[in-house]
């Protein structure tokens, strides 16, 4: 097989399924890394025209949405209606449906899994090439100045800041194992009970290169979702939208933030406050707690979807001062097309970070899980729906200084213009009016944002995926 048409990538896994790991080929020659760069430039100029990436699920993740360019300009309002027509419990067909049925349900569940949990952002956007604040208590806040003294600790933990920062770049390979447990419409609850059995398997590939460029490569049960940002654009591919930009600014993959990446981590709550205690499976940690600010909500809105808020939570421990739990969420207003209310969707993410050991002398988290939540209410009383999912990872692989990694190989599949990013001025200017918070939703909004500081989680992960 001819690996410079395959790309680095797919060269890369050959290697892995030979035995021969990035760890171990560390001895490769100049000439070799050549090849890489060329390989990527010929797989970087084979992809087709990118389009918006609109956050949270994915348009065509209901029934009956369209695929191409018609699904991106739906974005969300075709992903909403769908929603709006989903009755059956995730992972499971109804029993009338046949085959076939179950065939379509087991698709839409796997877009949804892989839409919602496949390659999410962090919430600002951050350099971990700048310095922390210097730690000072003269004239700063105590929340502050006590969220600066934690980070402190916490980057002394996972090896310190100098072994840090003389990593050019890493990678990690691990396991997945995704399933949608519980889906709630109009009072109606319908649980998943073979959960662990239904668990969809995966694999993913993660690369990271200073400053701020990625590329995760993500294949569970036949579908492959790819991300990557080349320090000036993030953009994802999916086998059913094709390829998108993001909007807003520049930001890190959440994936990385869960224990893989202590630097980044640390530089994305340089902003945090320290907002208190809360044990953690039986450990006492400190919370800090870090809010998108409104320039960068704007930036990340588009149309008739608006981001409203999107926190992210840090737990960190006392006993070891390393990251045990993230916990972001954010809410997005959605305009009708019609007139009628708006929908409010609030997507929550809680990832519990364990198994910390050393690589290479840097603390790495091998594995650990996630549970989203994605809660919809607006328009009548019972028509408010929520469905959970759940998400376990172990790590098979670190490298740090992989020789032959070069900018090239986070070339996005093809050119895109700073401009081309927005889809607004695709809508008809009768989509674009905006309407005020109802009344009788005033209270479900006002819950959301006090529950920021009262964190608080109920679910448990019981996939084991090693």
């Amino acid at each position: 097989m001819d690996t410079k048409k395959q790309g680095f990538f797919s060269a890369l896994r050959e290697e892995v399924a030979r035995g021969l790991s990035p760890a171990r080929a560390r001895r490769r020659s100049a000439s070799n890394a050549a090849e890489v760069a060329a390989a990527l430039r010929v797989a970087g100029g084979a992809g087709e025209a990118l389009a918006p990436l609109m956050e949270g699920p994915d348009p065509e993740a209901a029934p009956g949405g369209a695929g191409g360019g018609g699904a991106r300009r739906e974005g969300w309002g075709q992903w909403v209606r769908g929603q709006l027509q989903l009755a059956r419990a995730p992972g499971a067909a109804g029993a009338g449906a046949g085959a076939d049925g179950a065939a379509a349900a087991r698709r839409n569940d796997l877009r949804l899994l892989l839409g919602v949990m496949g390659a999410p952002l962090a919430p600002v956007h951050v350099c971990a090439a700048e310095p922390l604040p210097h730690l000072s208590i003269k004239d700063t806040p105590i929340e502050t100045s006590s969220a600066q003294y934690i980070l402190q600790q916490y980057l002394a933990a996972s090896g310190g800041h100098r072994l840090l920062s003389s990593v050019r770049n890493a990678y990690a390979m691990g396991k997945v194992r995704m399933v949608a447990t519980e889906f709630e419409t109009g009072g109606r609850v319908v649980r998943n009970r073979m959960a662990a059995q239904r668990a969809e398997p995966g694999r993913f590939v993660l690369w990271q290169m200073a400053p701020e460029m990625w590329y995760i490569e993500l294949a569970v049960s036949g579908s492959k979702v790819h991300a990557g940002c080349n320090g000036k654009l993030v953009w994802r591919h999916t086998p059913w939208l094709g390829a998108h930009a993001a909007k807003g600014p520049v930001r890190p993959l959440r994936r990385a933030l869960q224990g893989l990446d202590p630097l980044t981590a640390a530089s994305m709550f340089a902003g945090a406050r320290c907002i208190g205690e809360r044990k953690v499976n039986g450990e006492d940690c400190f919370i800090l707690k870090l809010c998108a600010d409104p320039e960068t909500l704007r930036a990340r809105s588009e149309g008739l979807a608006e981001i409203i808020r999107h926190v992210l939570f840090g737990y960190f421990s006392q006993k070891t001062g390393l990251l045990v739990h993230l916990e972001d969420s954010h809410l997005t207003r959605i305009q009708s097309t019609t007139g009628g209310d708006a929908v409010y969707w609030e997507t929550t993410i809680n990832s519990f970070i364990e198994d910390y050991r050393p690589v290479e002398g840097i603390m790495i988290a091998h594995s650990g899980r996630s549970a989203v939540t994605l809660f919809r209410f607006g328009e009548a009383a019972m028509s408010h729906t929520k469905t959970r999912m759940e998400e376990a990872w172990s790590i098979e692989e670190v490298a740090f200084n992989v020789p032959g990694l070069s900018m090239d190989c986070f070339i996005p599949p093809t050119d895109i213009k700073s401009g081309s990013v927005s889809e607004t001025v695709e809508l008809p200017q009768g989509e674009k009016s905006k309407v005020g918070l109802l009344p009788c939703h005033r209270a479900k909004v006002a819950a959301l944002e006090k529950a920021d500081d009262n964190v608080a989680w109920s679910g448990a992960l019981q996939l084991d995926c090693k």
